[in-house]
């Protein structure tokens, strides 16, 4: 069984994935800023494609299903269903899955380690990315470190605003972080962090970030 990576790197990657879709999205459309135009799944191809050069790469899938991940994260696999019925939580997709990498010797003895949820033109706190906090910290949260496998869930995102924009960017980024602190601390033995690359500023055009708010357990 390889070592799986360590969260640092996993989340350099993520970042660095994010950014790459940038330049590539700039370099393609001659569009200086808006990478939140880009079709579904740009920052999720890119993102997978980082985490794949690190050395141990974990196995990578894109859109499990929440009850998939469940069975190979709980220490019984037929809990998830009323894992899902405790917890509220009905039956979705994660953008990406990180599972530690061997040689199965079923098609059922996967180990689920990261969840992620990545979203392209994030400006202000919205439902749907409190919704996915929520999701995720449901499926992190526990009374015992051995109750699940899940070690932490990563919120990723793309930011962008014009330079006609009154609320500038590290306003909302600020605004949605804390929105997204208030949802951790409602949950028991949570805790978050976020890293976030320079906000970068286009002269007369606007400004750009990329930004991972990271959910774990305080075990």
């Amino acid at each position: 069984m390889n070592k799986f990576p360590n969260q640092e790197d996993i989340v350099n990657a993520v970042l660095k994935g994010i950014r790459t879709a940038k330049a590539n999205y700039s370099n393609w459309t001659s569009d200086e800023l808006y990478l939140s135009y880009a079709p579904p799944k740009f920052l999720t191809i890119h993102v997978s494609q980082e985490i794949a050069k690190l050395d141990n790469a974990p196995e990578i899938f894109i859109d499990a299903t929440i009850a998939d991940i469940l069975r190979c994260s709980l220490p019984k696999r037929d809990a998830f269903r009323d894992f899902m019925k405790q917890k509220y939580l009905a039956q979705d997709v994660m953008c990406l899955t990180l599972d530690e990498r061997f040689e199965h010797k079923t098609d059922n003895d996967s180990v689920s380690k990261v969840v992620m949820s990545i979203k392209n033109g994030v400006r202000n706190v919205q439902e749907e990315y409190k919704i996915e906090v929520e999701k995720m910290c449901k499926m992190i949260e526990r009374d015992k470190k051995e109750d699940s496998t899940l070690d932490y869930g990563l919120f990723a995102f793309y930011l962008d605003i014009s330079n006609s924009a009154r609320k500038k960017s590290q306003k909302r980024l600020d605004e949605i972080i804390e929105s997204f602190d208030k949802i951790v601390l409602n949950h028991k033995n949570l805790k978050s962090s976020f890293k976030r690359g320079n906000i970068q500023v286009i002269e007369n055009i606007g400004e750009w970030c990329v930004g991972c708010y990271i959910i774990e357990p305080t075990f």
